[in-house]
C-alpha cells in the first residue's frame, strides 16, 4: 500500500510561483509513475502532469505547458510540481497520484494522463491564485 502526502499549496497572487511536493511511502518509488491532477471548484478533476518511474520523460497538459514542470527525486521518494506564472484559473485542489509501472518499464504516454490508471492518491493540497 502506497501512501502519498502532498505539501506546498497556498494562497498566491497571479504571476507568482509555487512548488508542490508529494512524498510517497510504502512502495518502491521508482516502480511507480507519478501524476499531478487538479480539481477546480465545481469542476471535474483533470490531468496536469505526469512522469514515469525512470523520470526520463515528462508529460504536461496543454494548460501547463510552458509554465509548470514536473520532476522526481527517486532517492527522496518525492515528486514535485513547479508552477510558475500562476493564473487565477489555476486555482484548484491539487492531487498527487501513483500507478505501478510494468516490470518492463513500458507504458503508453496516454495512460499516464488517465485518472483511472492511478491506484493511489494523496489527500490534496489547495492552491489559490488571486488576481
Amino acid at each position: 500500500q502506497v501512501q502519498l502526502v502532498e505539501s506546498g499549496g497556498g494562497l498566491v497572487q497571479a504571476g507568482d510561483s509555487l512548488r508542490l511536493s508529494c512524498t510517497a511511502s510504502g512502495g518502491t518509488f521508482s516502480r511507480y509513475a507519478m501524476g499531478w491532477f487538479r480539481r477546480p471548484l465545481g469542476k471535474e478533476r483533470e490531468f496536469v502532469a505526469a512522469v514515469p518511474g525512470s523520470g526520463d520523460r515528462t508529460y504536461l497538459a496543454d494548460s501547463a505547458k510552458g509554465r509548470f514542470t514536473i520532476s522526481r527525486d527517486n532517492a527522496k521518494n518525492t515528486v514535485y510540481l513547479q508552477m510558475n506564472s500562476l493564473k487565477p484559473e489555476d486555482t484548484a485542489v491539487y492531487y498527487c497520484a501513483a500507478r505501478r509501472m510494468s516490470y518492463s518499464g513500458s507504458y503508453s504516454p496516454g495512460s499516464l494522463t488517465r485518472q483511472y490508471e492511478y491506484s493511489y492518491w494523496g489527500q490534496g493540497t489547495q492552491v489559490t491564485v488571486s488576481s
